[in-house]
């Protein structure tokens, strides 16, 4: 899992409230169970008509969007289902952190899990923030995991909580197997021993 540590970049402003996890990935993308060549997908039934054209008044297709790593979001972000898929989208897409006022439990967790920051903040510096974003590729956005601090374009700074366990998984880059294989010589010790006192298993 890629580490965290210290992003500089566009942040893509979505006022808009309860943006659950089948409006990140549509249900008829769940059929792989790679990590990757979702991003293709994000947002898909918002991005894209019918027809496969893309919808010119969606904030990632507009041309200071398109490379956008940070989302500035409206309250309870990633609602609805548990899918995983929908971090993973995020991900390949590009998009390292979320910020808002809220998240869906289950998704806050798969985001730390994929090598992405989910952001909780109060309203009035998601405010600041989203009018920030709306300024264009111009206004890049700061998010400091070490310092837990977002700074805005023009240098305001906003302390955020998180879990320092879910904080040293992230910035050392551990998903679930990485903390596991951080305990590699214990398991292979113990499963030595277990083969010489239970040969027969």
């Amino acid at each position: 899992m890629d580490k965290f540590t210290t992003l500089t970049g566009i942040a893509a402003p979505m006022p808009l409230v309860n943006i659950d996890t089948d409006m990140i990935i549509p249900k008829q993308f769940l059929k792989t169970i790679k990590r990757s060549g979702l991003g293709v997908h994000l947002f898909d039934e918002m991005r894209f008509t019918q027809d496969g054209k893309e919808i010119p008044g969606f904030v990632l297709n507009q041309p200071a969007y398109r490379k956008a790593e940070i989302i500035i979001a409206g309250e309870n972000f990633g609602c609805g289902s548990s899918r995983e898929h929908a971090p993973w989208a995020l991900h390949d897409f590009g998009i390292r952190s979320v910020i808002s006022t809220s998240f869906a439990d289950i998704f806050y967790s798969n985001c730390f899990k994929n090598g992405i920051l989910p952001i909780v903040l109060p309203q009035a510096a998601i405010d600041v923030l989203m009018a920030d974003a709306k300024k264009g590729a111009n206004a890049r956005i700061t998010v400091d995991l070490e310092t837990q601090t977002v700074t805005s374009s023009d240098g305001q700074t906003f302390a955020f909580d998180v879990d320092p366990f879910k904080k040293h998984c992230l910035l050392n880059g551990l998903d679930d197997i990485g903390l596991t294989m951080q305990k590699i010589d214990s398991i292979d010790t113990f499963e030595m021993a277990a083969n010489q006192s239970r040969p027969w298993v």
